[in-house]
């Protein structure tokens, strides 16, 4: 589907407003990432601060790497005659499309310092196979 940009004339989309406001929410929502390429692998590095093990479900399916989980933080303070309680709740999922070469039967991960490391290998150029052809006598 190709969207609108912009209207014809002089004034703007009364619709602008609201478009930006759900792309920014969604990306508050969705954790941070970035990813790189190396010569025999794949590198995603996702920014899960506070984020457990046991609440990250990662998976890869027909070229797709899905993660998922849920964010549970909460921070109590309390003085002589003060109280003050803060709790975040909320999900989170990204999904990442794997090129081609990439091995999805060997992806690692590792969750080190509020940081999930996503590691994919490159399958190995396999040469080409090649059998002597028998030539027959005419």
């Amino acid at each position: 589907m190709v969207e609108k940009t912009h209207t014809s004339g002089f004034w703007p989309s009364l619709y602008d407003p609201l478009r930006q406001f759900g792309s920014r929410v969604a990306e508050w929502i969705a954790p941070a990432s970035e990813a790189s390429s190396k010569n025999n692998a794949y590198t995603i590095a996702v920014e899960l601060p506070g984020v457990e093990e046991k609440d990250i479900d990662l998976s890869v399916q027909e070229g797709m790497l899905s993660l998922k989980g849920e964010k549970k933080t909460s921070r109590e303070e309390k003085g002589e005659t003060w109280y003050f309680s803060e709790r975040q709740y909320g999900a989170f999922s990204r999904s990442f499309r794997l090129p081609p070469d990439a091995d999805e039967t060997k992806v690692e991960a590792d969750l080190r310092d509020g940081v999930l490391t996503i590691t994919v290998p490159k399958k190995t150029a396999s040469e080409p196979a090649s059998s002597r052809v028998q030539i027959r006598k005419g």
